[in-house]
């Protein structure tokens, strides 16, 4: 009875904060609720000695899902970029569930799988996704898409960021510069990338005057370093989207320890009975079908003149990595 009770408390604050995220749900009549409204049409007796009245037939509404309730735990950069924008309507459209998307860091996201409190997460944090696995909080775990990271920063570059061949001598040069540097500092799956990077760069910036952290998502921290004209560490898809609004541009890029890439996974409903397993499963297969994996492969090129993400759904994330 309490787990019903907190996951109540949980989709209530959520709805609360979210709102209107998912967009208007809309449901589309199954195929074979079609067939069965066609045949009892054909059935209806044609001859004037039949007994019974003659009424005309109500239209069939399709089967709403046993739970059409789903929590979506994702990374802000799929919400900054409008890919669920996009996604999550035709999601709901299509099979009648409501996603209520909650858009925070990737390690707050795990964290909400990780205490049954949402039953599907889209996340971009590999190494911090591999313990949830092995431990059952998740299942069925699908590689989804990747993008990369980006340096972004002032154009005259003060800190000589361009001249860097690796993102942890780019990070060097920014420490040794002094030149102000925004985190983001939410355990978002950028900021764990940030925070390996600065150790390969055998920096540690806590605490410098030069290094702030936002505690915010990856748009916002965007906005403070163009305020500052400063220096942050980005996914591509949301610099991108942010371009024209600012005045930063990319400064290092192409490193191979700057590949993001995206899984999606269920929250295990063996281990947490209360989460949607039904409507999680659907969202995964979803994601993964070529029409969804079609949409990512063009999504942005209209407007950016190039993908915004790239599909991998079906490939091993070796082929990415170069088994690293």
């Amino acid at each position: 009875m309490m787990k019903w009770f907190q996951r109540f408390v949980v989709l209530a604050a959520i709805t609360a904060l979210v709102g209107g995220c998912g967009g208007a749900q809309q449901q589309s009549q199954q195929p074979e609720t079609q067939q069965a409204a066609q045949e009892q049409t054909q059935q209806t007796p044609s001859t004037e000695t039949s007994s019974e009245p003659e009424t005309a037939a109500e239209p069939q509404q399709p089967a709403a899902p046993e739970n059409p309730e789903l929590i979506l735990a994702t990374t802000t950069s799929t919400v900054d970029t409008g890919l669920l924008d996009v996604l999550v309507p035709m999601f709901e459209e299509r099979t009648g569930y409501s996603v209520k998307a909650v858009a925070v860091g990737t390690g707050q996201a795990l964290k909400l799988g990780e205490n049954g409190e949402a039953d599907v997460l889209l996340v971009h944090a590999p190494e911090s996704e591999i313990p949830l696995v092995e431990s059952g909080v998740v299942v069925n775990r699908q590689l989804v898409m990747h993008n990369d990271f980006v340096i972004i920063g002032p154009a005259d570059d003060p800190a000589g960021v361009k001249s860097a061949t690796t993102a942890a001598e780019g990070l060097k040069k920014i420490a040794d510069a002094g030149a102000t540097f925004i985190s983001r500092g939410d355990d978002s799956g950028t900021d764990k990338k940030e925070k390996a990077l600065w150790k390969e760069a055998g920096v540690d910036p806590k605490g410098q005057e030069w290094y702030q952290e936002t505690g915010q998502g990856m748009g916002a921290t965007i906005t403070v370093a163009n305020e500052k004209m400063a220096y942050t560490l980005s996914d591509r898809g949301t610099y991108l989207a942010q371009k024209k609004n600012i005045d930063l541009e990319i400064v290092l890029e192409g490193d191979a320890p700057l590949l993001n890439i995206y899984h999606v996974m269920q929250v295990n409903p063996e281990k947490y009975p209360m989460v949607n397993g039904d409507g999680a499963k659907a969202f995964v297969e979803f994601m993964v079908s070529d029409e969804v994996q079609e949409i990512i492969r063009t999504y942005g090129v209209d407007q950016y003149g190039e993908p915004l993400f790239f599909p991998d759904a079906g490939k091993a994330e070796e082929e990415l990595t170069g088994g690293n």
